[in-house]
């Protein structure tokens, strides 16, 4: 770009303040800490997605290699005080926020930590964001949007009691939902063999299809104008509601497919032990590696026509062996959808 967002407190006061009467609809009379958290991440948003979009544009001007990580959990932490020390801006914000009668350090306080992790195979994960970030590499990151982590704990009565961790429930405001990035994923169904001149190709059919609905978060380098990209999948019926169901009064079933399309990303880690968790974390991890490989081959087809070039083009990195079934996956819709040997 030409031109970035002016540094000076001024200009973070009225972006702030803009923030606060545009995109939150309150006014100076209606407005607590929470809400001033909200417009003050809003406004560090807006500086991220500058340098975000410099990167994406620098990237695909050059048609460089990228770096895809996979993993399914990224236990990032709290986003506004990592974005303003990255952006060495912390020292501005903490003065304009000053000024205008809150502290910048009771907002770090009203940030939920994303419920996208559990332990160490998370924190690996969102410490390599920030070092390929911060090496200015070209590199994305895929996940699952979890509706809920794992669990949150609480002390009742001297007793541990876990309950769900919606940190969704006043909603995210680093992300940028893509209502225009969507892949239909198929579940069940069956294989039929079709003959093409002296070639069989195989048709996957039936079954039962949900859409993954991209989510991006844009990571920042430290003391780089690098910004690179967390791009979460969440799950979305096809067909919203099954109207034939809902006009014969059957109101549960009309709504059926749509809770078991959304069911699974809703939950980090579904319990194991029965055979439905079992098949839900399946779907999880075939949910996620099938949105992923498309998102990143239809990237790489748009700069590149010889899939010879794959290889010089695209790096997939899998965190664990979660994400092992995109091996699969991609070498499926390289033969079955593109028609390579």
């Amino acid at each position: 770009m030409s031109t970035y967002i002016p540094r000076d407190i001024q200009t973070i006061q009225a972006n702030i303040v803009n923030h606060v009467e545009y995109t939150l609809a309150r006014t100076r009379f209606d407005f607590d800490t929470n809400l001033c958290y909200k417009a003050t991440a809003l406004t560090v948003k807006d500086r991220l997605l500058e340098a975000w979009n410099d990167t994406q544009q620098e990237i695909h001007s050059h048609n460089m290699k990228r770096l895809y990580y996979m993993s399914l959990e990224y236990l990032m932490g709290r986003s506004l005080k990592n974005a303003l020390i990255n952006i060495d801006l912390e020292k501005e914000y903490a003065e304009a926020l000053n000024e205008l009668g809150y502290k910048l350090e009771d907002l770090y306080e009203h940030e939920k930590d994303p419920g996208l992790g559990n332990g160490g195979l998370g924190r690996l994960a969102a410490c390599f964001l920030d070092s390929m970030a911060t090496l200015n590499l070209p590199a994305w990151g895929y996940g699952i949007r979890y509706n809920y982590g794992i669990f949150k704990q609480k002390i009742i009565h001297g007793n541990q009691i876990e309950v769900p961790d919606y940190w969704l429930i006043h909603g995210n405001p680093w992300e940028i939902q893509r209502t225009d990035i969507k892949y239909k994923i198929r579940f069940y169904g069956y294989v039929k063999k079709e003959r093409w001149g002296d070639k069989e190709k195989s048709i996957w059919e039936g079954g039962e299809i949900v859409n993954a609905v991209a989510y991006d978060n844009p990571i920042p380098g430290y003391d780089t104008f690098n910004t690179i990209n967390l791009r979460l999948w969440r799950s979305e019926p096809v067909t919203e509601i099954d109207f034939n169901s809902f006009n014969h009064g059957d109101y549960f079933h009309a709504l059926e497919a749509r809770q078991r399309a959304e069911c699974i990303s809703s939950v980090l880690y579904p319990n194991d032990s029965t055979i439905g968790g079992k098949e839900l974390r399946l779907k999880q991890q075939y949910f996620f590696v099938s949105a992923s490989i498309r998102d990143i081959l239809r990237r790489f087809k748009k700069r590149n026509t010889d899939w010879k070039l794959l290889p010089e083009k695209v790096a997939i990195q899998l965190n664990d062996t979660h994400p092992a079934l995109s091996i699969v996956e991609l070498m499926r819709i390289l033969v079955d959808e593109e028609g390579l040997e």
